[in-house]
């Protein structure tokens, strides 16, 4: 466990945009130096359909992305990784192996809304 961050103001939360989006393909990523997925999200005609590399390879399949609601950081500057540009950061919380569980979205949230 680590310890939480300092404590910032309510303006510094809202400069982070997390939004739902929808994985419409997701694949697999064998360049990636930890096993990982390419993901397409669609977030919406605001933001677009955007690509993310993710570690998620331990507790889903590519069958099991197509379709799931995730959430994600849209707007953290594009990232390379090795010959991948991921634009949005996908989110999740450690298991206790430290593999990447997914923020989930119980219930069919609108593409694109923001989290508050």
């Amino acid at each position: 466990m680590t310890a939480p961050a300092a404590l910032i103001g309510y303006d510094d939360f809202l400069k982070v945009d997390v939004r739902v989006g929808r994985v419409l393909e997701a694949e697999p990523f064998p360049e990636a130096r930890k096993p990982a997925f390419k993901l397409k999200i669609d977030f919406g005609p605001d933001v677009g359909v955007k690509k993310s590399s993710a570690q998620i390879t331990r507790h889903y399949t590519i069958e099991q992305l197509r379709g799931r609601l995730v959430a994600a950081v849209v707007n953290f500057p594009p990232r390379q990784i090795g010959p991948f540009m991921s634009e949005v950061l996908t989110l999740g919380f450690p298991d206790a192996d430290g593999e990447v569980v997914l923020v989930g979205v119980d219930r069919d949230a609108v593409v694109g809304g923001m989290l508050f």
